[in-house]
This record gives structure tokens, sequence and C-alpha cells, in this order.
């Protein structure tokens, strides 16, 4: 979605305009690569990282376009659990987050799905996001969703579901309300990976809010203290 992902890179480009830094963990790139080759949905392991190495090079070739219209520079970082559970690499990876940040770039996370195996696969973006947040002790995270929060159960198939602006402790209640589906064919995080992100978040003391990603421009209200 070319027009969705354009606003964002306006908004995350105002942003570093205010002099913020900003890391961008995006998904989609066993989606973008299948698009691309016009295939089915990949089922094996083999067909999945296929799809990712053609997909990340396009998504990157889009960030680094769409970027560079707002006289940014985007750079690419690939992650894989290897990474965060090695004590030396992520040390490494932390170092390079820090550089380029100095640097005055835009670093682009992704999940390496070319060399990822389902032994070492984080699973989904929001769980990822929250180990970068922690990784760099960002001061806070947004989780783009095709939702606008959490909710007590899921507000598309129950119109009784009521919205849960603040969570303060998450608490097994809390937990419970995670469904593992998402709305999306193409994305893997459903409610339960956005609660463990922010368990991991909250174990780190950085605040994280979950959003609508189709609406990108609400950060600058919540980035003005607004609900």
């Amino acid at each position: 979605n070319l027009a969705k992902i354009e606003k964002l890179v306006r908004v995350i480009s105002d942003m570093r305009g205010m002099g913020k830094e900003v890391i961008l963990v995006s998904s989609g790139a066993i989606a973008t690569g299948r698009q691309t080759l016009g295939g089915k949905k990949p089922e094996t392991v083999a067909e999945k990282q296929a799809y990712a190495a053609v997909g990340q090079a396009r998504l990157m070739m889009v960030y680094q376009k769409l970027f560079s219209e707002y006289n940014q520079t985007a750079a690419q970082i690939l992650i894989t659990k290897a990474t965060i559970l090695d004590d030396t690499s992520r040390a490494n990876a932390k170092n390079t987050f820090n550089e380029l940040l100095k640097l005055g770039t835009v670093p682009i996370v992704n999940e390496n799905d070319t060399v990822s195996t389902y032994e070492i696969k984080f699973g989904d973006n929001d769980r990822l996001s929250a180990i970068v947040a922690a990784l760099v002790e960002g001061d806070l995270l947004f989780l783009l969703s095709d939702i606008d929060g959490l909710y007590t159960d899921d507000p598309k198939k129950n119109p009784d579901a009521k919205f849960i602006s603040q969570v303060d402790e998450l608490t097994d209640e809390f937990m419970a309300m995670g469904k593992g589906t998402t709305g999306s064919d193409v994305g893997t995080g459903g409610m339960a990976a956005k609660l463990h992100a922010a368990q991991i978040c909250m174990d780190q003391n950085i605040p994280m809010i979950i959003m609508n990603g189709s609406r990108p421009a609400m950060i600058y209200d919540l980035l003005d203290g607004e609900n």
C-alpha cells in the first residue's frame, strides 16, 4: 500500500525534522515478494525465504526512494533471533543502531526471513519492535496496527467490546484478552503478540502505544500529549 507507506514516511521525516531519532520496524518482505513474483501464499520455509529475498530488496527500494524525497537516508538492518541471543552480536547490533542514528539515518529493521527458520524466528514484528526498543533503550514504541488499540474482546466480532485507553500493569486478565488471530491475510501479529510486546516494553520501562496505522498523522497528536 504505497499511499499508506508514503504517509508514514512523511510523518517520520517530520519527526526527524523535530530532532527525534526514529527507527522503523517494517514487516512485509514475504508479502512484497509474493506480490512481485505473482505467486500463491507460500507454504514451505524455502518458499517463504525465496519470497523474502525478492521482497526485502524491493521493500528497501520503496523506502529509500520515498525517504530520499524528504531528504532522509534510509538504512537497512536485518535481524534474527540469534543476533539478540548472542551477547557479542547483540552488542554489535546496538553499536550499529547508535552509529546509524548519529549519522542521521532512519534505520529500517526487518526480520531476516531469508535465513530465519522456525526455530530462530521472532514470529511477529510486534515482538521484534519491542526487542529493538529495549536494545536501543528507546523512549517510546508505536505499534501501528489495523486496530485502534486494546479492547476487552475483538471489536470486529463483538459489538459490546470496550476500548481500554490505558494499561498500567499487565495482569493475567489483560493477557487473556489477546487473541492469536489477525485481521490481515499478510500479517502475523494478533493482539496476543502486541501484549507480549507490551510485556517486553514494561519490563524495560518503555511506554508503548497501539494505534491504527491507516492514520499515521495521529502520531503528531500523541507526541503533543493528546489521548
